[in-house]
């Protein structure tokens, strides 16, 4: 009888956890449903990333039209980008638009430039011309009106009419030769614009008369 009522016992024993052991399984399957669910409606969605700007300042848009301009009595033409404004002060033609901007001249010249006579003529000059002038570099480039001396350095542009503010600008000098004169195209804008395709156009587009 003794052996009996020990099995009784133990059979009462696990038939009392079997339930408890059920309430305690749901009372963690809920538990876990609930903080999956916390989890799905912790807030709003968020917005995408706002997408960057197309055109950084001092960019040249990639659809921009150029015109040809040849000054009065110049032996060459040189394309331009359409709707720029145009100024002259002597033998100097200057075209700008917002923080870009060209000058195109022409000089009689005795001798063809090379990067040594272009350094030792023309950098005296630019560094009283230009503000906080930074000196560059001067190499050889290829363009289809021949071989160019072309010098790079950095300055200041010059100050806004309207604000007076001052942008760091970079600058491309190419100096070409043709029959005793020289052609001087100076293209700048701002360090961080990417010029790299409408500065080749207007470089490549030079050609002789």
């Amino acid at each position: 009888m003794a052996g009996t009522s020990s099995w009784e016992a133990l059979m009462n024993v696990r038939g009392t956890l079997a339930p408890c052991a059920g309430v305690l399984l749901l009372t963690a399957v809920l538990a876990g449903c609930g903080a999956s669910g916390s989890t799905t409606v912790a807030g709003p969605k968020q917005p995408p990333p706002a997408p960057g700007e197309s055109n950084p300042p001092g960019d040249i848009p990639d659809n921009q039209a150029y015109v040809a301009f040849a000054p009065p009595g110049a032996g060459f033409t040189v394309s331009v980008p359409e709707g720029w404004a145009r100024t002259t002060a002597g033998p100097v033609t200057a075209f700008t638009d917002k923080l870009n901007r060209i000058e195109v001249s022409e000089h009689p010249a005795t001798h063809p430039p090379t990067p040594a006579s272009v350094t030792a003529r023309d950098v005296p000059s630019l560094a009283k011309s230009v503000p906080a002038f930074v000196p560059g570099k001067a190499t050889e480039a290829s363009r289809k009106a021949g071989t160019a001396v072309l010098y790079t350095y950095q300055g200041n542009s010059a100050a806004d009419p309207v604000t007076g503010k001052t942008v760091r600008d970079t600058f491309e000098r190419y100096v070409f030769h043709h029959q005793g004169r020289d052609v001087v195209v100076t293209l700048s804008g701002p360090v961080k614009a990417d010029n790299v395709d409408p500065w080749r156009t207007v470089t490549d587009s030079l050609r002789w008369r």
